[in-house]
């Protein structure tokens, strides 16, 4: 069955389910992960870690404009108090000048890593940003 008005052509239909589900698209809720390497990849260190980020904008640490945000790399580590600034240490490292990678040397053997996204003050959102934790193999 073809669909067929003098009122309201199949042209102007089509428009508008395109227009309709393009904003759904857009409104869907944002999300932080890992982009290289892939969960389970073999690699050599030094590695190259890439963050993505969809839905809000990458910002430097002490900017708090609405859906703004930095990065934090956890490595073989939980996540830490979702409530509480993010620890700054050799398992929690900050990417407070708004980068979307580091070069890691990490040590032979099996890893962890997971992106968890800070406000202006290192603290996670609400909710949180939190992307898959991955593990990589780093291979001498």
């Amino acid at each position: 069955m073809v669909y067929k008005s003098k009122f309201f052509p199949a042209q102007h239909f089509i428009k508008i389910l395109i227009l309709f589900f393009s904003g759904i698209v857009s409104a869907a809720a944002p999300r932080v992960y890992i982009e290289s390497p892939e969960n389970g990849a073999l690699v050599q260190s030094p590695v190259e870690i890439v963050f993505a980020l969809d839905g809000m904008e990458l910002a430097p640490a002490g900017t708090y404009a609405t859906d703004t945000g930095h990065h934090h790399l956890i490595i073989d580590n939980e996540l830490p108090d979702l409530g509480m600034p993010i620890p700054s240490d050799n398992n929690h490292l900050h990417f407070g000048k708004a980068q979307d990678r580091v070069l890691l040397d990490l040590e032979p053997g099996l890893h962890t890593l997971q992106l968890l996204l800070g406000d202006g003050s290192h603290i996670p959102h609400q909710p949180p940003l939190i992307s898959e934790k991955i593990e990589i193999r780093i291979v001498p």
